[in-house]
């Protein structure tokens, strides 16, 4: 009697094991494709999910990667590690849809993922993160001839793809429509990232991956490396040289619309940062308060190429003359091409007017204090060719709080006088008027920077 109860008793411990079995067996094959579909969905819905669809997610993530459950558990978790590694899906850095309207408001890297956007900042990605649901970049390939061929994904950190290579630390990677050689598109490439630091209390990147519609660059321009360094330290440019695997980034973000949406107050701050630190890159003392009659520093900053002056000494006579007939009046003459980066931050944090070409010598503007004054010419017959082009360094005086003084077509020696002789009267009055206010209404342009 005793066996009988006793082999009843092991057949129903059999038969509810079993049970328990079936029933895991079960729940992790309707969990596997729910987990496959979550890892997926963001690319064409790159939102936030609700919190209870979160809470839910996470709970059963967390179950599923639980080893701590026994054998079996653990078992089924490393087959569901395998699958959402294996399930993670790469899609081309540049969509060629969007290939003929990049420039009219159309993402044509990273097309699926959609920006997170702030007042007064620049529309941005950012990795690992709730929008992402928690999951990593992951980068792969390097071309640079064809952006289609390079790819991008999202991937757990448990569920890395097969020999993805986990980069530590903080990653920048940006994409621009222009280059980040020429000094004006490099730096509105880059001050968006430079905003993000302010807001994020200055962190500094590990390293840059840098883009240009999808095409892997290697290297920045040594202005704007310079400019980079003096900001954020040693400036490290990611190559992927670790095989032909990809690589996914503890955390990154990502900038691809240059300036974008970033507001003016963000962008004063940030261009009085750069300021500030190029100078104490370079070991550039501002001086202090002047005294008596104020000084008017005018820089006839030149260069070479199609833009450049036919007769240099021409256009330096017309300035040199009419700077003589204002008092405390000085006038130097630089050539850009010429000049180190922190010969450039010198000559300019001495300037009050710089008179130039058109063209990328312009961004040393940065450079001057606020306030400052800014000639600007354009050769004759460029203006129908330039487009929206003209504009560049009137916006960016704007942004960094200088006074752009109109812009002069051609060479008129008439024109070029007047034009001076009223720039250089209305830059002595409001120096005047300084040297004569109160200290409160004294420009302070490195004290407002912000600290980083």
């Amino acid at each position: 009697m005793d066996v009988k109860k006793s082999n009843r008793a092991l057949t129903k411990r059999k038969s509810s094991c079993h049970s328990t079995k079936i029933i895991i067996s079960i729940f992790l094959l309707l969990l596997i494709p729910l987990l496959i579909h979550l890892q997926a969905a963001p690319f064409y819905f790159f939102t936030a999910p609700t919190s209870a669809s979160r809470a839910f997610f996470n709970k059963w993530k967390g179950i599923a990667l639980d080893t701590s459950n026994g054998p079996a558990i653990s078992k089924n978790s490393g087959s569901l590690i395998s699958k959402l590694r294996d399930s993670v899906i790469f899609l081309p850095l540049k969509d060629l849809r969007f290939a003929e309207t990049a420039m009219d408001g159309n993402t044509w890297f990273m097309s699926s993922l959609n920006d997170t956007r702030e007042v007064n900042e620049a529309e941005y990605l950012y990795f690992p993160s709730q929008a992402s649901k928690g999951r990593l970049l992951c980068i792969k390939g390097r071309h640079t001839k064809d952006g289609t061929k390079n790819s991008y994904a999202l991937a757990w950190p448990e569920a890395l793809p097969d020999s993805a290579t986990l980069m530590k630390g903080l990653t920048f990677v940006s994409d621009t429509y222009y280059d980040y050689g020429n000094l004006w598109h490099g730096l509105t490439s880059v001050a968006p990232f430079i905003g993000w630091s302010i807001k994020n209390e200055c962190l500094k990147p590990t390293r840059w991956v840098l883009f240009h519609w999808g095409e892997l660059r290697y290297e920045m321009g040594l202005w704007l490396q310079h400019l980079m360094q003096a900001n954020f330290g040693d400036v490290n440019i990611e190559g992927f040289e670790r095989g032909d695997g990809p690589c996914c980034f503890e955390k990154a973000v990502v900038m691809r619309h240059n300036e974008g949406s970033m507001g003016k107050e963000r962008k004063l701050q940030v261009f009085d940062l750069l300021r500030c630190n190029a100078r104490r890159f370079c070991d550039i003392r501002q001086e202090t308060g002047e005294r008596g009659e104020p000084v008017i520093r005018l820089m006839l900053l030149l260069r070479r190429g199609s833009r450049s002056f036919k007769n240099t000494t021409a256009v330096t006579d017309i300035f040199a003359r009419e700077c003589a007939k204002v008092e405390g009046c000085t006038l130097k003459v630089a050539q850009s091409e010429d000049l180190s980066f922190c010969d450039q931050v010198r000559v300019m944090t001495y300037t009050d007017v710089v008179t130039s070409p058109h063209g990328a010598q312009l961004a040393n503007m940065l450079f001057m204090d606020r306030n400052s004054s800014v000639m600007e010419f354009f050769p004759k017959g460029w203006l129908e060719l330039a487009g929206v082009g003209q504009y560049a360094y009137h916006w960016m005086a704007d942004q960094s709080g200088m006074n752009h003084r109109d812009g002069k077509v051609g060479h008129n020696e008439t024109q070029f006088a007047d034009w001076a002789r009223t720039v250089l009267k209305q830059v002595r009055i409001s120096k005047m008027e300084m040297a004569t206010g109160s200290t409160t209404n004294k420009p302070q342009p490195n004290s407002i920077a912000s600290k980083c």
